[in-house]
C-alpha cells in the first residue's frame, strides 16, 4: 500500500472549491484516465477509468463528507484505494486542496507505476488541473452540501 499526498492552491473562496468537488461526475474533465464517474446516490459512485490501455471499472462509497472541509471515500471492488481531499482557507479567494490517498496497485503495470512515482505525478497533475478547471469557470458547476458521518468502529 503505498500513500500518496498533494497539494494545490487555489484562487476561489474554499465554498466554491469545495462545491466543485462534490459535483464527481465532472471529475474526467480534469483527471486523467477517468473515462466516466456516475454517481448512483448520495454515498455511492461508479467510476471507469483508463490507464496504460487497461480499462477498469469499480465502485466507491463516500464514507465522510463535511462541508467546505473535506470528503473521503473508500473503494468497494477493483483496485483496493481510499483517500480524503481536504479543503483550507487561506484567505477570503483561496483555498488550500490537499489529496492523502492510499492505494494498493494491481498487476504488474500499476506496481510498476507506484515504484517510478507515475501515480503521485498522476494526483499532482489531476489537482493541477482542477486548478485549471475552477479558476477558469470561476465559480461551481453545482453543490452538494449534505453531510455523511464516518461510520463508527
Amino acid at each position: 500500500m503505498s500513500t500518496i499526498t498533494e497539494t494545490v492552491d487555489v484562487a476561489v473562496p474554499v465554498r466554491t472549491a469545495y462545491n466543485q468537488w462534490t459535483q464527481f461526475e465532472s471529475f474526467p474533465s480534469f483527471m486523467e484516465g477517468v473515462q466516466e464517474i456516475r454517481q448512483l446516490d448520495a454515498t455511492h459512485l461508479h467510476w471507469v477509468t483508463r490507464i496504460g490501455g487497461v480499462q477498469r471499472e469499480f465502485d466507491a462509497t463516500i464514507t465522510e463528507q463535511h462541508p467546505d472541509e473535506r470528503v473521503a471515500w473508500r473503494s468497494e471492488n477493483g483496485p483496493d484505494h481510499g483517500g480524503v481531499i481536504t479543503f483550507h482557507r487561506l484567505g477570503e479567494g483561496t483555498t488550500r486542496v490537499t489529496a492523502q490517498m492510499d492505494i494498493d496497485p494491481e498487476g504488474f503495470a500499476e506496481n510498476a507505476a507506484d515504484k517510478l512515482g507515475v501515480l503521485d505525478r498522476r494526483v499532482s497533475g489531476d489537482l493541477k488541473r482542477f486548478k485549471e478547471f475552477i479558476e477558469h469557470h470561476g465559480r461551481e458547476s453545482g453543490a452538494w452540501r449534505g453531510e455523511v458521518e464516518r461510520p463508527p468502529g
